[in-house]
């Protein structure tokens, strides 16, 4: 008997869907790429030739009509995350949007209750998350590996400066570098502490060049016990990707931490243990992992109500950032 896949819709022709998340769940064991849709239909049909994907659809509502879509992918501009997610659930496809998911915690709220009164799956496509070293990580911590966390520093900077009609340069639309990788560092503490902060300060360069949205920032946010996560994140800057865990007696090292190899390091007394994960499509893990929760029932990897914490202490960053002042979450 064939086993029964998630069938998928992908609502835009965006080149993050192009570039990963795609070619994720087309490697991903239950799950397959079945329709595009664009406003364009010739935009579409030209997508889904390149990547092989069977049907194209000139506009999203049809889509979201098509009986035989399980889920949609959204990798929409950020203010269009709630309107559309919300329709895909009153059309009874689960959902798996692009981070942020929002650009606040309200409109996630609205987002989570329209989600769960449909009683579909919604997940925020934070794909490193599914990588297997950040549960043995959470785990080392947990077990007192490195002792008392003391801190975590994380980095994502990237340089596209020089694209000056990208969609994450209009403010309106929730550009900047905090709700496009500064949610990465922020969420990624969230989940290694297993707690949420209580206040976060962000000083940031906002660019006149680039629809004054923040091209850099940097932060700190408090956590319990004195922990606070340290991070800066751009999209005029020189490209990293890293992520460290302090703790009294050691420390865990991440060079590549949501992009590229899988494997991390552990410092303590001057030596270094590399620790080698295998290196799984993260972005077929993600969409196994959400299939798992459409096919068998089984709960969704992170609960509906991450989804609204992290969105509160993202916009809070950003919030920080523009009022230059310290933001109690």
């Amino acid at each position: 008997m064939k086993e029964k896949k998630v069938r998928w819709g992908i609502m835009s022709t965006a080149s993050i869907g192009k570039r990963s998340t795609i070619p994720g769940i087309q490697e991903s064991k239950r799950n397959v790429v079945a329709a595009v849709a664009s406003r364009s239909l010739e935009n579409a049909q030209k997508f889904a030739d390149e990547l092989g994907i069977p049907k194209a659809y000139g506009s999203y509502e049809e889509l979201l009509n098509d009986p035989e879509i399980d889920a949609v992918y959204i990798p929409l501009p950020n203010h269009l995350h709630k309107e559309w997610t919300i329709k895909a659930a009153e059309a009874g496809k689960h959902i798996l949007c692009e981070k942020p998911i929002a650009l606040n915690e309200e409109e996630a709220k609205e987002m989570v209750e329209a989600c769960d009164k449909a009683g579909v799956v919604l997940a925020e496509a934070f794909m490193y998350r599914h990588q297997q070293r950040y549960e043995d990580i959470k785990n080392r911590i947990k077990n007192g590996e490195i002792g008392e966390v003391r801190g975590i520093h994380s980095v994502f900077t990237f340089n596209g400066a020089a694209n000056h009609g990208n969609i994450r340069y209009t403010k309106e639309w929730g550009g900047g570098s905090i709700y496009d990788v500064g949610v990465y560092p922020i969420s990624a503490a969230r989940l290694l502490l297993d707690e949420e902060p209580t206040a976060v300060t962000a000083h940031a360069f906002f660019s006149p060049e680039h629809g004054d949205v923040d091209m850099m920032a940097s932060g700190l946010m408090e956590f319990s016990n004195g922990v606070a996560l340290t991070f800066d994140c751009a999209m005029w800057a020189e490209f990293r990707n890293t992520l460290e865990v302090l703790g009294s007696d050691g420390r865990i090292v991440l060079e590549n931490a949501f992009l590229g190899d899988q494997s991390y390091d552990i410092i303590k007394g001057g030596q270094t243990e590399t620790i080698k994960e295998e290196n799984i499509n993260q972005y077929a893990l993600q969409a196994d992992n959400f299939a798992a929760s459409v096919l068998d029932g089984k709960p969704i990897k992170f609960p509906f109500e991450d989804i609204i914490k992290n969105m509160k202490a993202v916009k809070a960053t950003l919030d920080s950032a523009e009022k230059r002042e310290r933001v109690t979450i």
